[in-house]
């Protein structure tokens, strides 16, 4: 088993905080990981990744060429990551932030409102709590109950409220649409 993430979207969005999350939770669950991150130099707004690797053997090659699934929470690194995409991989977005998905046949799409959600019930920035949750949800490659304790050992900045905001996307991700 070889999954590999690409969670994008805009400096400033916890994208790079959702990948070594995802990460550490792996790592938790007794599978290997690695994490790589990339963003602009402007850092706040410019586009950004963290691609994270989880397999159940050693990770020889940390390099994402195609994806299995692709998280994206901004337009435009949606359109500047779409095509590492694989034809069979699942595509979760913002839906509020991501208007126009590029024609690319895609054979799963999922789609959430998880900016709106965060700032009606949390805060902005837990919006990509809410996306790593969803995306659990939807896929189960590791337990939600390692990404509550991957967020405590990361000794992420108001963990409580990250962690209900995790729980409320693997909620989201049960809800028939």
């Amino acid at each position: 088993m070889r999954i590999e993430i690409r969670i994008c979207g805009l400096g400033g969005q916890g994208i790079i905080l959702a990948g070594e999350i995802l990460g550490l939770a792996a790592v938790l669950d007794g599978k290997y990981a690695v994490q790589m991150r990339s963003y602009g130099s402007e850092a706040r707004g410019s586009t950004c990744k963290s691609d994270v690797i989880i397999s159940d053997k050693i990770i020889r090659y940390p390099i994402i060429e195609n994806c299995d699934i692709l998280v994206s929470m901004s337009q435009p690194s949606l359109n500047k990551y779409i095509d590492s995409l694989k034809p069979s991989g699942i595509l979760i977005i913002d839906e509020d932030l991501v208007k126009n998905i590029p024609r690319k046949r895609i054979k799963k799409i999922y789609g959430l409102k998880a900016t709106r959600i965060a700032e009606e019930k949390y805060r902005r920035i837990m919006a990509n709590m809410i996306m790593l949750g969803y995306m659990m949800g939807k896929t189960g490659i590791v337990s939600i109950e390692k990404l509550r304790e991957a967020i405590k050992r990361r000794r992420v900045k108001m963990a409580e409220i990250n962690i209900k905001a995790l729980e409320e996307g693997v909620k989201l991700s049960k809800m028939k649409v």
